[in-house]
């Protein structure tokens, strides 16, 4: 299973350290999570830390945005070196259009939703997508408790790929820890992204990319 840490619970005073700790430690993806204030409570940052974060590693990024009309921001995102950008299906009422508009970027495109939005408001749309986000906490406040009925959400959103013939990744986002995400592993999900499992006062990045690994090849 691939890793994506979230920086949103990194020590922003030494962002790039941290961020080099990550990939040092072996992940796959940053993930970036960008907060308008309006489609989600909480502001976090734009395209300005995205482009530094890009600097600070080889790794693939991509850039989760939780922010209404998207489409407004989407070239900002391409200069600051972004290869995938996720977007949400609640704030995307011309999603068709959205996706094309990141295609043409040269950027994957995702699409993501809420715990509560129907799995059927993506159906139409994952032939068209490199990556489906299940949302397993409600987006805006990191540091959230696993919704307990998310596993079964991420076992029909696989079992729709499965249905549809789609090779999208499957990626899961919220109050993923050593404890929880051998469930949404085993549930169908291809990518977790993780924040304070890795980002944490309480122990090393490295420490936290183990336990996850160890979580992920420990026997049942």
């Amino acid at each position: 299973m691939k890793l994506a840490p979230s920086i949103y619970t990194a020590d922003f005073a030494r962002l790039g350290e941290q961020i080099r700790e990550a990939e040092q430690a072996g992940v796959d993806w940053m993930h970036l999570d960008v907060m308008d204030g309006h489609f989600v409570p909480n502001i976090t940052f734009g395209a300005l830390v995205c482009a530094a974060v890009r600097r600070s590693t080889n790794l693939p990024c991509e850039a989760h945005l939780m922010v209404q009309d998207p489409d407004r921001f989407l070239a900002d995102f391409q200069r600051a070196g972004m290869q995938r950008v996720i977007v949400h299906v609640e704030a995307c009422p011309h999603l068709y259009a959205t996706i094309q508009n990141i295609r043409k970027l040269g950027m994957q495109a995702g699409v993501a939703l809420n715990p509560l939005t129907p799995l059927s408001a993506v159906e139409e749309a994952l032939p068209l997508v490199d990556l489906v986000l299940v949302m397993t906490v409600e987006p805006g406040f990191g540091g959230q408790a696993y919704i307990s009925h998310s596993t079964q959400r991420v076992q029909r959103m696989r079992a729709m790929l499965d249905r549809l013939g789609v090779s999208a990744e499957l990626e899961v986002d919220g109050g993923i820890s050593a404890e929880t995400i051998r469930l949404v592993r085993d549930a169908g999900a291809t990518i977790a992204v993780v924040g304070s499992a890795v980002y944490s006062p309480h122990h090393t990045v490295a420490e936290g990319v183990r336990r996850l690994r160890e979580a992920l090849a420990a026997q049942t």
